[in-house]
């Protein structure tokens, strides 16, 4: 059983019998159907329902030329609307089933960024291999089990502009020394240091979470897996259709990068407002638009 279907509404799932009736609607009465043509004999095809305003679950697998369909997996999902990077993509097969994770390198993060890719059958139709670099825009959604509300970090118009300023610095010293430039390696290198050294300055008489603002860590052994913390840019309210559990999703501002989140409202400690933070762990998932560039 997918442990993420709690963030979406379904935490009460407690026998296989309760999954596989859920599971059936999905195949009997899909709201998208997606499919492609791998060989002669086998057509991998995707099952999608929504149980709520940007919130489902997907199935995958093959029909043989008999006909019979054969499930491979399934996932939840939450879809995001808001365009997030237009970086390059790398789409890797994973070695179990096909699904598939992408790799970007966003330079606001200073790292490769894994996430889970929702749309694989898109992806199929490329016919192309894995480790191909691809132009996609790309939006980022994520599904967290456990979360908590903390207070944002007031900014005024001055420090706003001085904190836009250093990151705009920051990204292109990050571009320079992804080339090779010393210089600029050697500039980020001290910027560290100095960020370092006012932190051990500060920690003593501050709170953490005062200090640093937001952050994106990978989080334990699974590569699309992370720890956030983010400034809350809106959210609302869901229901589950079929469960009536209330989901709360929140547009997130995560090192100057846009992540829809979702999250079960019993999973989440503190009630969310505009200008606070979300802090947890999430499952990224991303849908890359690789016909338009």
């Amino acid at each position: 059983m997918h442990r993420f279907l709690r963030a979406i509404g379904f935490s009460n799932i407690q026998s296989r019998q309760e999954l596989e009736s859920i599971l059936g609607k999905i195949m009997n009465e899909p709201d998208k159907k997606k499919k492609i043509k791998l060989t002669p004999n086998n057509i991998y095809t995707e099952f999608a329902m929504e149980f709520g305003s940007q919130i489902g679950i997907a199935i995958r697998g093959l029909y043989d030329e008999k006909g019979f369909f054969y499930m491979e997996h399934y996932f939840p999902y939450c879809e995001s609307r808001l365009i997030t990077s237009s970086e390059d993509i790398i789409v890797n097969k994973r070695v179990d089933t096909n699904a598939f994770t992408g790799m970007c390198d966003d330079l606001r993060l200073g790292i490769s960024m894994i996430f889970y890719l929702q749309n694989a059958v898109e992806y199929l139709e490329l016919h192309t291999s894995d480790n191909t670099p691809h132009k996609a825009k790309l939006t980022l959604s994520g599904l967290s089990l456990k979360g908590t509300i903390l207070l944002g970090v007031y900014h005024d118009v001055h420090m706003r502009e001085k904190h836009n300023i250093r990151c705009q610095r920051r990204n292109r010293l990050i571009a320079k020394a992804k080339n090779g430039d010393q210089n600029a390696i050697d500039d980020l290198t001290l910027e560290d240091i100095d960020i370092s050294a006012k932190v051990r300055n500060r920690i003593g008489e501050e709170d953490l979470y005062s200090l640093v603002e937001t952050s994106f860590i990978p989080y334990g052994s699974e590569s699309d897996h992370y720890s956030i913390l983010g400034t809350i840019i809106t959210w609302s309210v869901t229901q589950n259709t079929l469960t009536n559990e209330t989901v709360y999703q929140m547009l997130l501002n995560c090192n100057e990068i846009l992540i829809t989140i979702c999250i079960n409202k019993a999973d989440l400690l503190g009630s969310p407002m505009i200008g606070c933070r979300f802090k947890g762990v999430i499952w990224m998932q991303g849908h890359a638009d690789f016909q338009k560039i």
